[in-house]
């Protein structure tokens, strides 16, 4: 995928769902994967042209994890010229040594989010960038679907008011592949994730699952996609254009 494409989906996102105003101080959440490095290169891009004025942060949450060596992004951000934020923890200790957790995902997104946000606030942002593309939001929908029993998926933008603080998803229509297809291309230098349940978690299990019902039905995707967009759900903004 070309930058000027993915520009021009962040942008729509960004438009569509007012995710930014003029002075936002935005901090993007880097995990070290594809999906965050992305994301810094669209904001970095669509902070050149975009009518609101914002500032660029970025920050990562160091899990504790050995061998996980972030110097490669923060050269990245060093060329980019934007502030990066290094925030330790002791997040994997707490899971997988003290609490010895069999199912660590759930805790490990709400410790991590936590720091996240506490670091954001900290750095002075008032909103922060997730990486969430359009793959996550319908894996999400049918994660809720079955294991819920609600239809139910990542909001475009959403204030936390604990925090003052608000999350956007500037990669809303991004699809994975393509996310995929930039990293090659660019070169993007991603850190690989040192979990130990990497790979092996029902959100895996969503992502084989969205894949084989493509597969089976082709265009099915887009067409969850789609119902996501319209089915109202509690919690999302509207959307500023017609759904055509």
């Amino acid at each position: 995928m070309q930058l000027q494409r993915l520009l021009s989906y962040t942008r729509k996102a960004v438009d569509e769902y007012g995710m930014i105003q003029e002075g936002d101080h935005i901090a993007v959440g880097i995990s070290g994967g594809k999906d965050s490095l992305t994301l810094l290169y669209a904001l970095h891009g669509l902070r050149r042209f975009y009518p609101n004025h914002f500032q660029l942060s970025a920050v990562t949450v160091d899990l504790g994890f050995e061998d996980f060596d972030l110097s490669p992004i923060q050269e990245l951000c060093r060329e980019l010229e934007i502030p990066y934020r290094i925030v330790s923890s002791d997040i994997y200790n707490i899971l997988f040594n003290i609490r010895k957790e069999s199912n660590p995902c759930s805790l490990c997104a709400k410790m991590r989010k936590g720091a996240l946000n506490q670091a954001v606030r900290e750095m002075g942002c008032n909103k922060v960038a997730y990486a969430h593309h359009k793959d996550d939001i319908i894996e999400t929908m049918l994660l809720s679907l079955i294991f819920e029993g609600r239809f139910h998926s990542f909001s475009p933008r959403t204030y936390l008011d604990r925090m003052d603080l608000t999350v956007i998803r500037p990669l809303m229509y991004v699809d994975e592949m393509d996310v995929i297809g930039f990293k090659n291309k660019y070169h993007l230098p991603v850190v690989k994730s040192r979990c130990p349940v990497d790979g092996h978690t029902k959100r895996q299990y969503a992502k084989d699952l969205l894949r084989q019902l493509n597969t089976e039905h082709p265009g099915a995707r887009e067409r969850m996609f789609h119902a996501i967009l319209t089915g109202n759900i509690s919690g999302w903004p509207a959307r500023s254009v017609r759904i055509r």
